[in-house]
């Protein structure tokens, strides 16, 4: 006796999320439904002409908003955008950079240049601790 194999599926918001895309800009039939592994493969590979308008136009969820301004998602709720922006509106502005946008790309850039000193600093460590054996005892020179 054979067994069906039943296909994987998932809700749209786990959808909207794996395929990059706000899940309140996708069509009705998508956010009623449920959507199948191979759907969502076949989609990431060839997406549907919504889904490429989609992601091409807008509107956008905040991790690719903060990630297209340049900025962290904490960032974003700083300078008080809550709601999903379209690609126009980003490009807006990213052209009349608002004084909260410049100062938090300017914060993400600190945080990033620091992260990068303590991965060094660690490496570094690392290093150092793979040269000295950590149980070797004192040196005893044979007679």
């Amino acid at each position: 006796m054979t067994s069906q194999k039943t296909p994987q599926t998932m809700k749209p918001a786990t959808a909207a999320k794996k395929l990059g895309v706000y899940l309140q800009g996708t069509p009705a039939e998508f956010q009623s439904g449920v959507v199948s592994r191979d759907e969502l493969n076949e989609w990431q590979t060839d997406p549907p002409e919504w889904l490429a308008t989609l992601r091409r136009e807008g509107p956008h969820p905040r991790s690719v908003v903060a990630t297209k301004l340049g900025v962290s998602i904490a960032g974003l709720a700083r300078g008080g955008v809550a709601e999903a922006l379209t690609t126009a509106q980003i490009d807006a502005l990213l052209a009349d950079q608002p004084d909260w946008l410049v100062g938090e790309r300017a914060n993400l850039l600190e945080v990033h240049k620091e992260e990068k000193r303590i991965r060094e600093q660690q490496a570094l460590k690392s290093e150092q601790s793979n040269r000295t054996p950590r149980n070797a005892g004192p040196f005893k020179p044979s007679t």
